[in-house]
């Protein structure tokens, strides 16, 4: 991952890249740069990770956006604010799971817990979304996904921390099991996909 660094960029802001460029995650996730969003914040990077499980297979997708305002924003209650995106696809059953979305959501809160992120202002939505074909489509299978969007105010520049509790999100979103803490995943061959 490489993160593009404006020359204008305060020296707040540059801390925040260097700690996510220094940041590692699991070898089942992908991690690149893409473009960030313009007017939401005077600073902003954007992240977009998949996960990959054997046989090239993605088995969810998610986005890491931090802005930053200089100025402070009143609504965020300080200067970084985290915003995400995880969609995983989930068995039917899972989907039918009335407790879904508060499950969801207790992912998020335990990662950050874990990781012992300081944060303040968290926000967001879990949504199951389940999919039926009809007419010439009807021969397809049923299809679920969950969805979390959430966000909340990064109480320092240490942003490596937030970016790992997301990819724990993503990771236990995608069906992964948990990496006992101390341990390190060695990565796993894959073979590239012909475009």
């Amino acid at each position: 991952m490489s993160l593009r660094e404006p020359d204008e960029a305060p020296e707040q802001f540059r801390r925040a890249l260097e700690a996510l460029r220094a940041t590692r995650l699991r070898p089942e996730i992908a991690l690149e740069e893409t473009a960030a969003p313009q007017r939401l914040a005077p600073h902003a990077v954007a992240l977009s990770a998949d996960v990959v499980g054997e046989d090239d297979e993605e088995l969810a997708t998610g986005r890491f956006v931090l802005l930053h305002d200089p100025a402070g924003h009143e609504t965020w209650q300080g200067h970084f604010r985290v915003v995400t995106f995880v969609r995983a696809e989930l068995e039917l059953e899972l989907a039918a799971d009335p407790v879904l979305p508060s499950v969801g959501w207790s992912w998020l809160i335990e990662a950050l817990e874990t990781r012992q992120v300081p944060y303040a202002a968290i926000s967001g939505t879990v949504t199951r979304v389940t999919s039926e074909a009809f007419g010439s489509m009807g021969d397809r299978e049923p299809t679920a996904e969950v969805e979390m969007r959430a966000s909340w105010t990064a109480l320092d520049s240490r942003l490596g921390p937030h970016l790992q509790a997301w990819a724990d999100v993503l990771a236990t979103a995608a069906g992964l099991p948990p990496l006992a803490a101390g341990v390190v995943a060695l990565p796993r061959s894959r073979g590239r996909r012909a475009h």
